[in-house]
């Protein structure tokens, strides 16, 4: 019997063993035109199997690459592009830093605080004004998600107001979104889905 862990471990195994084997072959014939001919037939081949990679804009790069990959970048073909590098393809990703201050309002996110501090920065006049009133619209949003509960608009004003350390303060007699129009929306969108 030939189990499948038996076999040597395929590179990329959405294109199966048989490509791997095809690959194989390729790479060890002696004559160049034949494992070009052979390596062009193959690419074609492994498009037809993965449709889905034509919508990316480098799909027939990425099959040569694929290519280059599953034979270990062994593979001696004229390519109509650059072969990778096994540097490169080997190299680890750098690493995404963390960050590290705290969030001050869980419900709100790092978000709305990004936000608020873009606000304080911009200049006096309507368009502040409507980016305030924005934020506050997103903030009681993100607070009726978390919070099932009667939010009043005063809550997050007097929210918007610790949050941004007194320097952003809404109009008085401003209004918000309606709780309803939020849960409303939601629902709206989730009827249409069935």
């Amino acid at each position: 019997m030939d189990y499948n862990t038996q076999r040597k471990k395929l590179r990329l195994p959405e294109y199966g063993r048989h490509i791997q084997q095809m690959v194989d072959y390729i790479t060890n014939l002696e004559d160049r035109e034949e494992r070009n001919r052979l390596a062009r037939s193959l690419i074609v081949i492994m498009g037809n199997q993965n449709p889905h990679l034509r919508n990316i804009n480098d799909f027939r790069q990425k099959l040569w690459d694929h290519l280059f990959i599953m034979s270990d970048f062994k593979l001696d073909i004229d390519s109509p592009f650059p072969k990778p590098q096994l540097e490169k393809y080997n190299e680890k990703p750098r690493k995404v830093p963390y960050p590290n201050n705290p969030i001050h309002y869980k419900h709100y996110g790092r978000i709305i605080e990004q936000m608020i501090a873009k606000a304080i920065e911009m200049e006096e006049g309507p368009e502040k004004e409507a980016f305030k009133q924005l934020i506050a619209n997103q903030m009681k949003k993100a607070n009726i998600t978390w919070n099932k509960e009667s939010v009043t608009d005063e809550d997050i004003f007097r929210d918007m107001e610790t949050l941004s350390g007194g320097k952003l303060i809404m109009a008085p007699g401003s209004k918000l979104i309606d709780k309803r129009e939020v849960r409303g929306n939601r629902r709206s969108k989730h009827h249409r889905k069935r």
